[in-house]
């Protein structure tokens, strides 16, 4: 019986000692075919890298190469065909490798290629990790290229990131290195690579940044140079000096790691200011500096870098109008100088484009631009004061309120807040259209109160304008600060019908052979307001140019728009716009201090605008607008008008003495506004004749008096309506 057992037991171990066998062999079967394909895989490999070096060895050299210089001719056009900058007019300092701070070799090497010395122009390892990283993102993210392959891209080819070019690249470094030593391709690098600011070479980033000699540059700010090449614009401290100094304790900390500097050394670099020079001539032949400057950046978003389109020789033909633009630098320092801002701190910006394309007509984010860089249109954020009041006004009529209706322009109060208009002037029960003429706060207020706080922040946010809004009734007067690029954009939607439309610059990228590589596309465009609204709109705002606070910038046309001051007098707006011409004006200090108080929306910012639009909107002629037909009707003529917030009647209703006001009422302007009447001899402001407004008896012309206490009223016809097409093209409907 125990020999069975035995027996038993001693096959069962057979058996799973066999099992195991078995299953090692199967298992050492698999492992066996991964190592084998893993093992051709590094033989196809090395064969491929072998064939690779025994390929780029057999390379010819280049001829005449230590003469070579690289032909720079980008140039960006305006739409009527002004060039506005040229990349030939740059700084460019031929130096010789003995003259240059062994420091600044040693910060190009550790930040741009380590193994320059050792490498044949191509570092395999750094190329295999950058076909990885690559292969992983699913598109070009790493270059690995070395100081040689930068040098063959520099002087025989473009910035695009495709595998062809990086092979192109790859065999041309090959050759350089067949052609010239070490030492000149390092010195050959350093005078051609572009470094930002019209930069070409080491020696004219020295004299462009520092105004001075490479040999008399410090650590860190050799350090600053080395760190531009990977990307100028980015890097630039004229530009972004945060940005900067990270980018050049980058380069003292792989100087650092690599021995290059000593302890003591890398401290004291890290903490050093950089003191800059003044801004170079070189920006004054820079025709739209602030303009060229968001075209550059608009590039880049479409693909482009700054070296590519520096050196590239493209032809980039932009949407600007020069004649506009010029007009514009023009009326800046003019009407500056004139009401006494001379100063560097007094600014003014203006932006404007085609409401119906999107194309950018006039860009000006300051106004000496040599003396600063900072771009107000796209950068600065202030309060428009009453030139808000629009996106508020269009929230009530989109909820249904008319501007026939009634509104009191009385003292009021909501929670702590007690608003009161210029000059503590209060007019009883005026129409809606009239409140906005002549710049009422406490309408304002009322309308925010009925409308409400969000269905205005929801307006402002469908118009475009993206800065952050207080969930408070004060934006109602233009408390919360905005940038001029999105607040103009925001107005394009009252010109076309309540369309906004996406600003842009580029019109299409051309190569020197005139090929066209971008063209740009229509641009994006969404419908955010009722066509009954923007008609609306547009013609309240007529009469703050023919009638109320924006007569300064009254162009003779059919045009519309809204005065704007804060109440500290700190910033000054005018916004208006023609059916294919939206422009913004702003005046201020940079340093945010109070103005003289006779800087107001309706002076400066109106006189500028108006010698801007004069010339912006030659092409259209005296187009008005195809709306349908408004009509303004005068206090007291139509019996039964609705009463905006009636049920809310505030006590002190008793106590304000109620006015009828006429179409032809004029708001009590304050004294400088008066002045800029008299000294441009304007003709007196015509009755109200337009299909947006109702005709008055023919009598003879008069110029247009203050208010009076009881100004007579002006008989109403009936308004005769007739079909009108939409002021959109076709194509945006």
């Amino acid at each position: 019986m125990s020999k069975y057992y035995v027996k038993r037991n001693y096959t069962a171990k057979e058996m799973a000692k066999a099992n195991i066998s078995k299953k090692t062999k199967k298992e050492g079967g698999f492992f066996s075919t991964l190592k084998f394909l893993f093992i051709l895989f590094c033989a196809c490999a090395l064969a491929g890298v072998a064939s690779l070096e025994l390929y780029l060895s057999s390379l010819p050299p280049i001829e005449n190469l230590e003469q070579f210089k690289p032909n720079i001719v980008t140039k960006i056009y305006s739409a009527d065909d002004e060039i506005i900058k040229t990349f030939t007019a740059y700084t460019y300092e031929k130096i010789e490798l003995k003259d240059i701070p062994e420091n600044l070799k040693k910060a190009l090497i550790a930040t741009e290629d380590k193994n320059f010395y050792r490498h044949h122009g191509y570092d395999i390892m750094g190329l295999g990790r950058s076909i990885i990283q690559n292969v992983i993102a699913g598109r070009v993210v790493q270059g690995a290229s070395t100081i040689t392959q930068q040098l063959a891209r520099v002087l025989f080819l473009n910035n695009e990131r495709t595998f062809d070019r990086k092979l192109k690249e790859l065999f041309i470094a090959a050759r350089i290195e067949k052609t010239i030593s070490k030492d000149q391709i390092l010195e050959m690098y350093m005078n051609n690579v572009y470094l930002g600011a019209g930069a070409y070479g080491v020696e004219g980033a020295a004299q462009i940044y520092f105004d001075k000699h490479l040999k008399d540059c410090d650590l860190a700010e050799l350090a600053l140079i080395a760190g531009l090449p990977q990307a100028p614009s980015v890097y630039n401290p004229f530009n972004n000096m945060d940005l900067a100094v990270q980018r050049r304790n980058q380069v003292l900390t792989r100087m650092y790691k690599m021995r290059y500097i000593t302890t003591e050394e890398y401290e004291k670099a890290k903490e050093e200011k950089v003191h800059l020079a003044k801004v170079p001539q070189y920006y004054t032949t820079n025709k739209a500096p602030y303009f060229c400057d968001y075209v550059m950046k608009e590039l880049e978003k479409l693909g482009f870098d700054e070296t590519e389109i520096s050196q590239g020789g493209y032809k980039v033909v932009t949407t600007l109008n020069y004649k506009a633009q010029k007009a514009a630098n023009e009326a800046i320092l003019r009407n500056l100088k004139n009401w006494g801002l001379s100063g560097e701190k007094n600014q003014a910006a203006v932006f404007a484009f085609d409401p119906l394309d999107g194309k950018i007509l006039v860009y000006s984010g300051g106004k000496d631009y040599t003396k600063s860089q900072y771009d107000r249109v796209t950068q600065a954020v202030r309060p428009p004061g009453s030139s808000f009041k629009p996106i508020v006004y269009a929230a009530a009529m989109e909820k249904g309120i008319n501007p026939n209706d009634i509104i009191e322009d009385r003292p009021i109060t909501i929670g702590q807040w007690s608003p009161h208009n210029y000059g503590n002037k209060y007019r009883g029960n005026i129409p809606v259209y009239t409140a906005l003429m002549v710049s009422s706060n406490v309408c304002a207020a009322r309308l925010i109160k009925d409308v409400g706080i969000r269905p205005v922040i929801q307006t402002a946010r469908v118009l475009g304008i993206e800065t952050p809004l207080e969930y408070d009734y004060t934006i109602a007067l233009g408390s919360n600060g905005v940038k001029l690029f999105e607040f103009t954009r925001a107005y394009g939607a009252f010109a076309n019908g309540g369309y906004v439309v996406q600003p842009y610059a580029v019109e299409r990228v051309e190569t020197s052979r005139g090929k066209v590589v971008y063209k740009a596309p229509k641009t994006k465009i969404s419908h955010q307001l009722s066509l009954n609204t923007a008609a609306e709109m547009t013609a309240m705002m007529k009469m703050v140019i023919t009638n109320g606070t924006g007569r300064a910038a009254n162009i003779g046309k059919p045009a519309a728009g809204k005065t704007g001051t804060t109440d500290d007098n700190k910033d000054a707006y005018f916004m208006g716009y023609t059916p294919n011409v939206v422009a913004g004006v702003w005046v201020g200090n940079d340093d945010n201090t109070v103005m003289n108080k006779s800087i107001q929306g309706g002076t400066v910012p109106a006189l500028i605008w108006k010698d801007v639009m004069k010339v912006a909107t030659e092409p259209f002629g005296k187009a008005d607008f195809n709306y349908p037909q408004v009509e303004l009707i005068p206090y007291g003529s139509v019996k039964g008008t609705k009463v905006v917030g009636e049920e809310e009647k505030p006590k002190e209703e008793e106590t304000v003495k109620s006015e009828e006001v006429n179409l032809n009422e004029q708001p009590e302007l304050p004294e400088s506004v008066k002045k800029i009447e008299q000294q441009a001899k304007q003709q007196p402001a015509k009755p109200l004749t337009t299909q947006q407004q109702v005709q008055p008896s023919p009598q003879p012309a008069q110029a247009p008096t203050p208010v009076t206490p009881k100004p007579a009223a002006v008989p109403v016809q009936k308004p005769v309506s007739a079909p009108v097409p939409l002021a959109v093209p076709q194509g945006m409907r």
